[in-house]
């Protein structure tokens, strides 16, 4: 099933490159909800994910005759342009909100619930910083059906379906991530 996807995958984006339109609307609704999903993640923004996916699909239809299938399958190319576009984005915000100057009166100040141990607070957050970093060692494939599973709360059965993987590769990917996240967890005596 996977061979198949990847191999239609390919013959879409053939047909892209051809300035063909019903073959991009075929591939945007493949992907188009899990790139919105990948680029929500990261930048919490409706507004700016949806943005996102435009600006990567309209990128595929400028670039996609420069795919090239020896170099990987074209739902890691397609999430290689999300990444760069969420970056792009993140950028682009992090720039407005330094340029941004706010006075200490509009500042909200909450102070600390007394029952809030800093200390465990700091933990945590060094913590997930760490984790996200291991995150990050792992393959693409495997981190992006991992997050979608633990970050957005999807089934493996739901994963299959907004990926368009079969659902045996879907229980792969999971193991051998689960298993190289072990592998690297228990390698770090510092989490």
């Amino acid at each position: 099933m996977e061979k198949l996807s990847a191999t239609e995958d390919a013959s879409l984006l053939a047909r892209i490159a051809q300035q063909d339109q019903t073959a991009l609307s075929t591939l945007y609704d493949r992907y188009a909800r899990i790139i919105y999903s990948l680029a929500f993640r990261s930048l919490r923004s409706i507004e700016e994910s949806e943005e996102v996916v435009l600006d990567v699909f309209a990128q595929v239809w400028r670039i996609a005759d420069r795919y090239d299938s020896q170099k990987g399958k074209v739902d890691t190319w397609l999430f290689t342009l999300t990444r760069s576009r969420i970056l792009d984005r993140l950028r682009k915000l992090q720039r407005n909100r330094s340029s941004t100057t706010v006075s200490i009166d509009e500042l909200e100040i909450q102070p600390k619930a007394d029952n809030v141990n800093l200390f465990e607070e700091v933990s945590l957050m060094e913590r997930r910083s760490r984790m996200l970093a291991v995150m990050r060692t792992i393959p693409d494939e495997q981190r992006l059906v991992l997050e979608l599973a633990y970050y957005r709360g999807l089934s493996q059965s739901e994963i299959a379906a907004q990926t368009g993987l079969s659902l045996g590769t879907v229980k792969t990917r999971t193991r051998l991530g689960l298993g190289k996240l072990r592998a690297a967890l228990g390698s770090r005596e510092d989490l």
